[in-house]
């Protein structure tokens, strides 16, 4: 393969929101650009009018922006091949076509819809009604206004041999291929015919894209052929599969994940569950692409270095979240309190609450390790800001304590804290660490129903910085109201 600078493209159908297998095959161009000195198109391929959605568009190159993945050329920045829009490119593909047309590498098809729906019944498709046709026949047909497409005049005999970068050879016997179309009746391109005339005019080197391209490959190789055009590098990316490996992950699929696990093929749904970019960029470049048998851990910047087609495998990747969490967890922590506290302030403010950045610059250290999304915040922090807590009674019940006993634990603990001038973690660990010796039982003990009065759960951030930042007033209201709570049992 050529060492010289590479132009790749990713072109995307605005027909649905930017997914996982859409993005890794923009992060795998984009890492083999930079990788190479060369240039990423951005290409808006809506060649499908039926299923296509206007917002997203915008969402799409807002989701690719979001992770970090720049292009050269598109069309939001412009480029030498404007418009990067292929409907907006239409009069160029129907030059190409009836450029195919004038060599008799394709030819006017005149068959209405009855003809075709018949010809689909007996033969199984079309069965090339209009393949012989005079040339000159069909012009004038064409010119009195028949309605007409054009067709790809297909080898009946051989086959056609495509070299991919990750898969070798690929043979296809002619005789399984029909005459695809390549204008439609209104005269609009279809896919194969607008993608490839683009590919060659904006100087394509390297075809990257996903595996579900491959049954297209060979009338795309025919078309380069009939042009007499050099075929870029294809490389065909493997299958992205489901958790657990049953079935490929598909946009299609009525309910590719339930959301309600804080989890989605979309990035825009990782988004708003509060997944760092980062994270999501490291997960997906090891999703068919790895360095060696240990490295894991990858920046944009780390990837642009490395990024190899040569370390590409075709065999399929299972899409795992845990993998995902892993990762996340691991970007988490190497934020700084900042940016942590910008990032779960909106988490915290959608459930209602209203946090203040002083206060939640103090709570981070106590939660940054125990983070895996910023959404995981309200489980965490919320607590912090709430008016009052609403504990359950039986959690206020020590383990190896009874109601009383757990009650008298609470008065005390109550007691203690009001004799401190201030909730300083120092003096509250010296006061409760003492308090549990003389009531001769763990600290563990005496903890556990404190920290369920005062944040209104059984597990919460450690506790002596708890109070602190609740403060004395806050947290003695809490403990005396969870001590009315186990009297009224």
């Amino acid at each position: 393969m050529s060492s010289d600078p590479a132009r790749v493209r990713f072109a995307p159908s605005p027909t649905g929101y930017l997914h996982l297998g859409g993005a890794r095959t923009a992060l795998y161009n984009f890492l083999f650009a930079r990788q190479t000195g060369g240039q990423m198109l951005l290409r808006i391929e809506d060649t499908d009018r039926k299923r296509f959605q206007s917002a997203a568009q915008e969402q799409l190159i807002d989701s690719l922006r979001w992770l970090g993945i720049r292009w050269d050329e598109g069309p939001d920045v412009g480029g030498e091949f404007y418009p990067y829009i292929q409907s907006e490119r239409a009069d160029l593909h129907r030059e190409y076509a009836y450029e195919l047309v004038k060599s008799e590498n394709a030819y006017l098809c005149f068959c209405d819809t009855n003809q075709l729906q018949t010809q689909q019944t007996t033969h199984g498709g079309y069965d090339g009604h209009c393949r012989h046709l005079a040339p000159s026949n069909a012009r004038k047909r064409a010119e009195s206004g028949e309605q007409h497409v054009v067709r790809f005049r297909t080898p009946k005999q051989g086959s056609v041999t495509v070299h991919d970068f990750l898969r070798g050879e690929i043979t296809v016997g002619n005789a399984q291929l029909e005459d695809f179309i390549l204008l439609k009746s209104d005269g609009f391109p279809v896919y194969h015919l607008a993608a490839m005339v683009d590919d060659h005019t904006m100087g394509i080197t390297h075809v990257i894209r996903g595996e579900e391209w491959l049954p297209s490959l060979p009338k795309h190789a025919m078309l380069m052929r009939a042009f007499g055009w050099t075929e870029p590098i294809w490389c065909h990316l493997s299958v992205l599969k489901k958790p657990g490996g049953k079935g490929k992950m598909s946009k299609r699929d009525s309910q590719p994940l339930d959301k309600t696990s804080g989890h989605s093929i979309f990035i825009d749904d990782l988004r708003k569950f509060g997944y760092l970019p980062e994270a999501i960029i490291n997960w997906m470049a090891l999703m068919g692409w790895s360095l060696d048998d240990h490295q894991e851990d990858f920046t944009i910047a780390d990837l642009q270095q490395t990024f190899s087609l040569k370390k590409l495998n075709p065999s399929p990747a299972t899409v795992d979240f845990s993998k995902l969490d892993y990762f996340q967890g691991k970007h988490m922590r190497l934020l700084p309190a900042g940016e942590v506290a910008a990032g779960i302030k909106p988490y915290l403010q959608h459930t209602g609450l209203d946090p203040d950045d002083a206060t939640l610059l103090r709570i981070v250290p106590l939660i940054q390790e125990r983070l895996i999304t910023f959404d995981d915040a309200p489980k965490w922090a919320g607590f912090f800001f709430s008016a009052n807590v609403s504990p359950d009674p039986a959690d206020l019940i020590a383990k190896k304590l009874n109601q009383s006993e757990s009650l008298d634990v609470l008065q005390h603990v109550y007691r203690s804290l009001a004799a401190l001038p201030s909730l300083k973690h120092e003096s509250v660990e010296q006061a409760l660490r003492s308090l549990s010796e003389r009531l001769g039982i763990k600290l563990g003990q005496l903890l556990s129903p404190v920290r369920v009065a005062v944040s209104g759960q059984r597990v919460s951030p450690p506790l002596f910085n708890t109070l602190e930042i609740l403060g004395k007033q806050v947290t003695l209201q809490r403990i005396k109201n969870a001590i009315k709570l186990l009297k009224e049992q």
